[in-house]
């Protein structure tokens, strides 16, 4: 997804299994004297015309605030990389100011700015991402997301498993230039370090204990200065940024306020999410705040997963049966009020290798009560007991998980049993592999890259692989696309892996999100960005 926590401010993040988080709304009302603009600002002590000001809530586990064990796009104010993207998704220099690539294409030699320190105004050397990339290795600190995002790097995986004390692919050549090896040429790995698993970390902060993500000595654009659970959390610019210190001296973040269209139109937040039950009169013309409305398109795709070595979606024609018991349109016209992108594959519009041109498996029950006919369960009457996993609590039922009941009981005769795990917990339970036959799942790019959902998703080897699909013709063909460097051969590549997977049917494609945010006429420089960045550091305020 996605976690949506206070790092994903406008409603969205840049990762992995998506879910609809609701606010706890009971909360409000605890928190009625933070909602007040004077207040606030009397409470945190700062102008509050010389802030940026969101909503946003947050989580019971400290590791979700870890670089290292985040499954979010992490506190990218806070922490950085060698690298980042810019607003437009470039790739671009962060701490590293300059980087060679060996002609082979597997040596990266990283030049760190001589200006580059940390909170507390030690230098960022070598060793310190050596360090932190060393950490996240470790077996010790079992990071879910280290094998995605450095386990190309020659011997991070013999660390991750216990073999080895130490990454031997890393080599510190000075205090600020370090060499990076990697397993083999693949265009797309230098864009894996904007990703928080590469962040540098402090060594003195981290042996702090568990809680030293409340008090983070990072390399970012702003310093975490305070945080008061269920009130706020205050970022103040960091004037010895390496890139330049922010225009926005503050960054405010209001934890549990209320709903976010109301707060901006009182005017306590500067930045909303739009949920879709508003967005309609947003879209508006004649709404007043219909001029503050940015859209775009997510690089997201959701969809549900089949555990495919657990009956009986062990069984391609019952993936298919399901998927084909689907009525997508329905889906998006009720739960989404229309306003979603049907996903027929993998990759999202805008995403390099999105083809108009792909055909899903449609919507067409009769074939899909044939397909579970000719399944080796011979029909519903031959399935075991079916268990969807969801994000949630008690025993609540998700509407999108009633509508694909509803769909699989009238289109299959099947009946599915719903459990929940706790929001905060669901995402270890699905790494351990604690979950029904079926769960909610989907994806949100963390670059611009058909890898990034192709490989990352379905590979038989990666461990973001939930679903346990494996398919040899598909592994071999992901593995050459890795290191092809003709482009246009590479993308083609991409698109023969994604009509593999379709036809496949290991998960249940459903929706393409949108995006729907106000921002408030004195917030200048937003640009919406599909891929979470630090978007502070562009912006200014003029006017507040």
């Amino acid at each position: 997804m996605a976690k949506f926590n206070f790092w994903s401010r406008m409603a969205r993040s840049s990762r992995k299994i998506i879910f609809s988080f609701s606010v706890l709304a009971i909360l409000s009302s605890l928190l009625l004297s933070a909602s007040v603009p004077g207040v606030l600002a009397l409470q945190i002590g700062i102008p509050l015309d010389q802030a940026i000001v969101y909503n946003g809530g947050e989580s019971a586990n400290l590791r979700d605030y870890d670089p290292a064990t985040t499954y979010s796009s992490g506190d990218k104010l806070v922490f950085s990389g060698l690298v980042s993207l810019d607003p437009h998704l470039n790739l671009a220099p962060d701490l590293a100011e300059t980087w060679e690539v060996s002609a082979d294409g597997t040596v990266y030699t990283f030049h760190i700015r001589a200006n580059a320190k940390f909170h507390d105004g030690r230098d960022v050397t070598a060793q310190d991402v050596v360090f932190s990339w060393e950490r996240a290795a470790g077996p010790d600190l079992a990071s879910d997301t280290v094998l995605t995002y450095l386990g190309d790097i020659v011997g991070v995986r013999e660390m991750v498993n216990g073999e080895a004390d130490s990454i031997s692919g890393l080599k510190v050549i000075d205090e600020k230039t370090l060499q990076v090896t990697i397993d083999a040429p693949k265009p797309y790995f230098i864009m894996k370090l904007t990703f928080p698993t590469a962040f540098i970390v402090d060594e003195n902060n981290v042996s702090a204990g568990e809680e030293w993500v409340l008090q983070p000595n990072g390399t970012g654009p702003y310093k975490l200065t305070e945080w008061r659970s269920y009130e706020y959390i205050l970022y103040e610019a960091n004037q010895d940024f390496y890139l330049g210190a922010p225009s926005i001296p503050y960054v405010v973040v209001k934890l549990y306020a209320g709903d976010d269209v109301r707060l901006f139109e009182t005017g306590e937040v500067d930045v909303a999410s739009v949920s879709l039950y508003s967005a309609e009169r947003m879209l508006d013309p004649t709404e007043p705040l219909n001029a503050n409305l940015v859209t775009g398109v997510d690089l997201c795709t959701s969809y549900v997963v089949f555990d495919t070595t657990r009956p009986p979606f062990d069984d391609v024609n019952v993936r298919k049966a399901f998927s084909m018991a689907f009525d997508r349109q329905r889906y998006i016209d009720v739960l989404y009020r229309g306003l979603a992108l049907p996903a027929e594959g993998i990759y999202p519009p805008g995403l390099p290798g999105f083809s108009y041109d792909l055909e899903g498996l449609p919507y067409d029950p009769a074939q899909a009560r044939e397909l579970l006919r000719q399944s080796k369960y011979g029909g519903p009457e031959g399935l075991p007991e079916i268990v969807y996993t969801n994000a949630g609590v008690g025993s609540y039922v998700g509407s999108n998980v009633a509508a694909l009941a509803e769909m699989w009981e009238q289109n299959l005769g099947v009946t599915i049993k719903v459990e929940n795990i706790d929001y905060n917990f669901y995402y270890e339970q699905v790494f351990s592999g604690n979950h029904g036959q079926i769960f909610d799942g989907g994806w949100c790019a963390d670059y611009p890259d058909p890898e990034n959902f192709a490989d990352v998703l379905f590979h038989s080897g990666s461990s973001q692989n939930h679903g346990d699909y494996s398919n040899s013709e598909l592994d071999t063909l992901l593995e050459a696309a890795r290191i092809e460097r003709d482009v246009t051969k590479r993308i083609e590549m991409y698109q023969q892996a994604e009509r593999m997977i379709v036809d496949e049917a290991p998960v249940l494609f459903t929706v393409h999100s949108l995006s729907f945010q106000l921002v408030q006429p004195y917030v200048k420089g937003f640009i919406y960005t599909p891929i979470s960045i630090p978007q502070e550091r562009y912006m200014w305020l003029e006017g507040k």
